[in-house]
């Protein structure tokens, strides 16, 4: 996620260099930026990048600061403004490693965010009854992690895709309304909750809905479950947060001499959107266990890879997948920082990150999009 600061800087530009940048070719390619000329405008923007940071086993490592992370723009290292720990009571409470750097406790915001997503392909695979199955097994073992695992402070929206993008809940802490959507989205149930009256005033609480556009015009403009992604991660960038996009599906994607080929047309701006709003996918897949062996699970990794998250299969139980991803997300730090760019240009930036301890496992978003095409 990134937020223009309007700041414009005249001739400091001719002291500013930048080193060429690449992007994986699963990223499609994009143009380096630019050196901006001496006299010529440049924005710039405070970047918001989350990172998990875990031991070897797996464990949250609580407790670190801005000396402890090296963030890269073009191999060149940035200057951090900012390093912020979100966690939940399960994990800060009588935190020895937060005391030690005289943090208390009770000052760490507690707010969890996960969209649980149902992609409907009924009526568009040979197997449909198959995934029928598996879909309404996954919305009850989704209801009952909402019952067991979702705290006090975790904020839960449920949307799905069809043929376009669908909110059936918006964020909230109302259990009772977040199982009963799930309900209604793996049955694939038409929604209409998009009216001014049902979306919340600005500052009442995070809105999904308030972000997206109204009626028919959703559906004109989600005609891709990619551009559904890219519509569902733009309404979320306003939440200066993690957003974890659980992903019910049995994969999606452009399939070329018998395997996965991403897509030029519409990965590359999917990823890059989910990246700019800091939106994690964690695919959960519908494929039954012992059966995973299918084309698209490439798809579905490479966009959990790609956007800080994790690709979870061959589950017996989908409350396992549940479980893992609530419990991989019980801290996490976001790194904020200053970035300059020429104004009026656009583009997507990568980003490197890693922690000066080399011991220290580090699961981080690809980079964000910049200008005006940025979110």
């Amino acid at each position: 996620m990134q937020r223009t600061i309007r700041w414009t800087v005249v001739g400091l530009a001719a002291l500013i260099g930048y080193g060429a940048a690449t992007v994986a070719a699963a990223q499609g390619a994009q143009p380096a930026p630019q050196p901006p000329r001496f006299g010529e405008k440049i924005e710039v923007r405070e970047v918001l990048l989350d990172a998990l940071v875990t031991d070897a086993q797996g464990n949250v490592i609580v407790g670190l600061g801005k000396n402890d992370f090296v963030v890269r723009e073009n191999g060149r290292p940035v200057e951090l403004t900012g390093v912020t720990f979100y966690s939940n009571r399960r994990l800060v409470q009588g935190s020895e490693a937060l005391a030690r750097r005289g943090v208390n406790p009770d000052q760490v915001p507690e707010d969890r965010y996960f969209i649980l997503f149902f992609h409907d392909q009924r009526f568009h695979a040979s197997d449909a009854p198959v995934l029928l199955s598996q879909q309404l097994e996954a919305g009850v073992k989704a209801k009952e992690w909402v019952d067991r695992e979702v705290l006090p402070n975790d904020w839960v929206a449920v949307a799905g895709y069809d043929v376009k993008l669908k909110i059936y809940q918006d964020l909230t802490h109302d259990h009772a309304a977040i199982t009963a959507a799930i309900d209604d989205a793996v049955k694939g149930k038409d929604v209409e909750n998009s009216w001014p009256s049902r979306i919340p005033k600005a500052g009442e609480a995070p809105s999904l809905l308030g972000g997206l556009p109204r009626g028919n015009e959703l559906r004109r403009r989600t005609p891709t479950i990619y551009e559904g992604l890219q519509m569902l991660a733009r309404s979320a960038g306003n939440i200066p947060a993690r957003k974890n996009l659980v992903l019910f599906t049995n994969g999606f994607g452009r399939i070329l001499a018998g395997r996965y080929d991403p897509d030029p047309r519409y990965y590359p701006p999917t990823m890059q959107a989910l990246n700019s709003n800091n939106v994690a996918v964690y695919p959960v897949d519908l494929w039954p266990a012992g059966q995973i062996n299918h084309t698209l699970a490439d798809a579905m990794n490479q966009l959990a890879v790609d956007t800080g998250g994790r690709y979870l299969y061959n589950f017996n139980n989908f409350l396992t997948a549940l479980e893992q991803t609530s419990k991989e997300n019980n801290g996490y730090y976001l790194l904020s920082y200053r970035s300059e760019h020429p104004a009026g240009s656009s583009g997507f930036q990568p980003v490197e990150v890693r922690t000066t301890n080399p011991e220290l496992h580090v699961k981080a978003r690809a980079g964000y999009e910049w200008g005006p095409g940025g979110s």
